[in-house]
């Protein structure tokens, strides 16, 4: 009766047919970039698989390949005051990923992942705003990423 339970763990995952993972840079290919959001992410990738999962990380030639580019960074604002001043402005970061499971190549995909941070609309995202802003989106982009290529969600 207990030989079912083996299979599945806390993230989800259930059984994974690999034992290590790769997640090479992504490369900041924005129109606006933003200085270190690429290092920033590509390591928020590795720390979220490497915290839900018992995979090894590796430089090369890993079971699991995580790798793409930053696509879009932008800022629009959302609504406005009566002056016709924005009131709130939307950070939106969207992040083109392939994986590809060397194990089982039905797994393999390309697609776009995207997220959105709203923030007021007194300026551009710097300092805690912007902090604040990239740990909410990149939170939401690497768990999106996850549960497409590992939970199945």
């Amino acid at each position: 009766m207990l030989s079912g339970c083996s299979v599945y763990n806390f993230t989800g995952t259930g059984k994974i047919d690999a034992k290590t993972f790769q997640v090479n840079f992504f490369q900041n290919n924005a129109d606006l970039i933003e200085p270190g959001i690429d290092r920033q992410f590509t390591l928020a990738l590795q720390d979220l698989i490497q915290n839900q999962t018992n995979l090894n990380l590796v430089s090369n030639s890993g079971d699991l390949v995580y790798e793409g580019e930053i696509v879009d960074y932008r800022t629009t604002p959302m609504t406005a005051t009566a002056d016709q001043q924005a009131a709130q402005n939307r950070l939106t970061i969207r992040i083109n990923v392939r994986f590809t499971n060397k194990n089982k190549e039905t797994d393999d995909f390309e697609k776009p992942f995207e997220f959105y941070y709203d923030f007021p609309g007194t300026g551009l995202p710097t300092g805690a705003v912007l902090n604040t802003a990239l740990q909410t989106i990149f939170e939401r982009i690497t768990q999106d990423i996850f549960n497409d290529s590992l939970a199945k969600w």
